[in-house]
């Protein structure tokens, strides 16, 4: 057995392997005698030269002795991070002070809190889209400075523009839009302004479901010749009499189904009165919200969701800001020193806007009977300029009046308003 492991032949197979063993044991001592050597000439240059010089050797020598050695660079500290929130998978993109790129990657949700429980307080943005109000209060709670930036205003700062668009670009605008000092943010909600606008966006929904069966149920019963007034009171007062007429062409079972319609109807009727009673009640017991319902034309819930959705009025520096951010501004086109007026911008909250609109239709339907200075107004205005530019005029007048009573914290007094504004004709057309 000893003899066949020694045979000559194996001794050949084994020589070039112990050559290139030997090999790379001597190249690797050399490299270690180089490097043992050319720290001792450093060392030696070091005491012959001035304090100054030496100093900033031994900074540069103490800074590639700490280098890591991932990926041969240095790592920062993070200062700054955008996120591109989704669904399942986050993208993230952080910078050191020096805005030299540290981190970008895509981290999924279940490591999206744990990823930045590791990093030291930091600035970190995200877009003001679904679910951003509740991922900030989990980083605000870790205690990172978390800001919420419009869509609009990040979306400039995209490499590429509108064509070429992904998650790391995004992140990547994110970041660099949170880094200009003009930047304007979005306050971030708590819970219970959120849960308040739950209230809202539920009758919302239901109120677009009824309205949508309501035409539903006209317009398959004008199928058969039975045609019913617009409105849904209209459709509560005629409905179940002209269903069961006999004289006209419906069938049984097309009679069972619209009445199973009009049953839908009624159900959604009693969801959006309870939904009403919820929202009339948060209006009653919060103090903001009774001080913005003194305002003629500004019921419950006009100051519910004025309360629940302007989180700071503060945010905005006075009333036309506000009035600017819910759109009911006339859009500009100005150059070269002339002002050019058009229609109203309709950006920024629809919903707020829509219920301005309906507060102010009230407003103008009572201001005859009304005697204070507001009501003087209204009725000479639309003397002048037409209902619907009166309408749009005095949903801006009551967005400026909130913002007063909510930046202020004072009640609102008609005697404070001005009597004789100034009006653009063009500004507003509905």
């Amino acid at each position: 057995m000893l003899r066949r492991i020694l045979a000559p032949s194996r001794y050949i197979m084994i020589i070039p392997v112990v050559g290139m063993l030997l090999c790379s044991v001597a190249l690797t001592l050399y490299e270690v005698i180089v490097l043992v050597l050319g720290t001792v000439n450093t060392i030696r240059k070091l005491v012959r030269t001035s304090p100054i010089a030496r100093a900033a050797s031994i900074g540069v020598i103490m800074a590639v002795a700490t280098q890591p050695s991932v990926k041969g660079e240095v790592m920062e500290r993070i200062t700054r991070v955008g996120v591109d929130l989704a669904k399942n998978v986050m993208q993230v993109h952080a910078v050191d002070g020096a805005e030299r790129v540290v981190a970008r990657k895509a981290i999924s949700r279940e490591r999206f809190v744990n990823w930045f429980a590791n990093l030291e307080p930091c600035l970190v943005a995200m877009e003001a889209c679904g679910g951003a109000h509740y991922w900030a209060r989990k980083l605000r709670a870790l205690g990172h400075d978390v800001r919420l930036i419009p869509p609009q205003f990040a979306a400039p700062y995209r490499k590429g523009g509108p064509h070429v668009k992904n998650d790391a670009q995004d992140a990547e605008a994110i970041c660099e839009a949170a880094s200009r000092p003009q930047m304007r943010f979005v306050p971030i909600k708590s819970p219970a302004q959120q849960s308040v606008l739950v209230l809202h966006r539920m009758r919302t929904g239901f109120v677009e479901e009824r309205t949508a069966l309501v035409n539903r149920l006209r317009g398959l019963l004008a199928e058969f010749g039975v045609f019913l007034p617009q409105g849904i009171g209209s459709l509560h007062k005629h409905f179940v009499d002209r269903l069961e007429d006999g004289s006209n062409e419906l069938a049984g079972p097309a009679r069972q189904a619209l009445m199973r319609g009009w049953v839908q109807c009624q159900v959604l009727d009693q969801e959006i009165a309870w939904l009403d009673k919820q929202i009339a009640e948060h209006a009653v017991h919060d103090e903001q919200a009774q001080r913005c319902m003194e305002v003629c034309g500004v019921g419950p819930l006009t100051a519910s969701a004025a309360v629940a959705t302007v989180v700071n009025a503060r945010q905005f520096k006075n009333g036309r800001q506000m009035a600017a951010w819910i759109g009911t501004v006339p859009r500009q086109n100005s150059s070269g020193g002339k002002q050019r007026l058009g229609r109203i911008t309709r950006q920024g909250n629809d919903y707020l806007r829509t219920l301005l609109y309906q507060g102010a239709r009230s407003a103008i339907l009572t201001a005859p009977r009304r005697v204070d200075r507001l009501s003087r107004w209204i009725v000479q205005l639309q003397a002048r300029i037409g209902y619907y530019k009166t309408l749009v005029a005095v949903a801006n007048k009551h967005a400026r009046i909130l913002w007063a009573v909510l930046a202020k914290g004072e009640k609102f007094d008609p005697s404070h308003v001005n009597g004789v504004p100034r009006v653009v004709n063009r500004a507003t057309d509905m």
